[in-house]
């Protein structure tokens, strides 16, 4: 999706108010890093920022100070002469906090058309690997990439403690016409609490756990958690070897069905953990 740009390669006001008021179909098409007549152009959104400036990875004695182009938190530098490169956005808040941090909208997407060909013709048998929250490293940088599938909202966003819960923060793009919307978020790891932010077509706004997440809160709280499944030590080798060894379309089989919650409460009336339940 091109991108309106005014003289000198800078944003038009309409892309901005879209941007700040987080209703922005392909808010990459705007924020990162772009080509322009001017040079290269590099446009990020945050709130809180009293100041932005952008740090070449490579050179970091390469830094640009960024304008502040709307109150809102609209920062924008106009760079001739030079291609597009990787870079840190260092930014300082009002409360005089630093942070140094890649840009999560300088990131190409990162599921391929095959995965998304296999979702929408529902073939694909390990999306789970794909949606939700999964820990990884792009460009040798260590973050995570968040994936949701909602054909119809308007925007979505995820929201957690890493950006007070604000909406505005990572709004996501949608990746062609398969519903999915992605963005890769450097800096949140395992732990991290987050849910999605969906704004319907409407303008109504909902917060929504993660239904691929690996790990939530405990109730009555409902946030999604970030967790690295591959962590795991897993101890049923020897199931899985006799299992391998069955022919399980010929064998005697016995399956069971409860549901816990109401099966069985403590002394005091609260549910068991699965441990205790075993």
């Amino acid at each position: 999706m091109a991108v309106k740009v005014g003289r000198a390669g800078k944003a038009v006001k309409s892309e901005i108010k879209r941007i700040i008021n987080a209703d922005h179909r392909d808010p990459f098409s705007v924020l990162g890093i772009h080509e322009t007549d001017a040079g290269v152009a590099i446009r990020c959104f945050n709130p809180e920022s009293a100041e932005v400036a952008v740090i070449d990875i490579y050179d970091r004695k390469a830094r640009y100070q960024m304008k502040k182009t709307d109150p809102a938190g609209f920062f924008e530098v106009v760079i001739p002469g030079r291609k597009i490169f990787a870079y840190d956005l260092h930014m300082v808040t009002y409360r005089g906090e630093h942070t140094i941090n890649r840009d999560p909208y300088s990131f190409l997407p990162s599921l391929g058309e095959i995965d998304l060909h296999l979702f929408n013709e529902g073939n694909h048998y390990e999306i789970h690997k794909k949606l939700g929250a999964h820990i990884v490293e792009i460009d040798g940088v260590s973050g995570v990439r968040f994936a949701v599938w909602a054909p119809n909202a308007k925007r979505v966003s995820v929201v957690g403690d890493f950006c007070r819960w604000d909406g505005r923060r990572y709004c996501m793009r949608m990746l062609g016409s398969s519903g999915v919307w992605e963005i890769f978020i450097p800096g949140p790891g395992r732990g991290t609490l987050y849910k999605y932010e969906i704004k319907a077509q409407n303008g109504d706004l909902f917060d929504k756990a993660d239904p691929y997440a690996y790990a939530s809160e405990l109730r009555p709280k409902t946030a999604s958690a970030v967790w690295d499944m591959g962590s795991y030590q897993w101890d049923d080798d020897e199931w899985l070897s006799r299992r391998g060894q069955t022919d399980i379309l010929n064998s005697p089989m016995s399956i069971y069905e409860a549901h816990l919650g109401s099966w069985a409460r403590n002394a005091d009336n609260e549910w068991l953990t699965y441990r205790e339940l075993a």
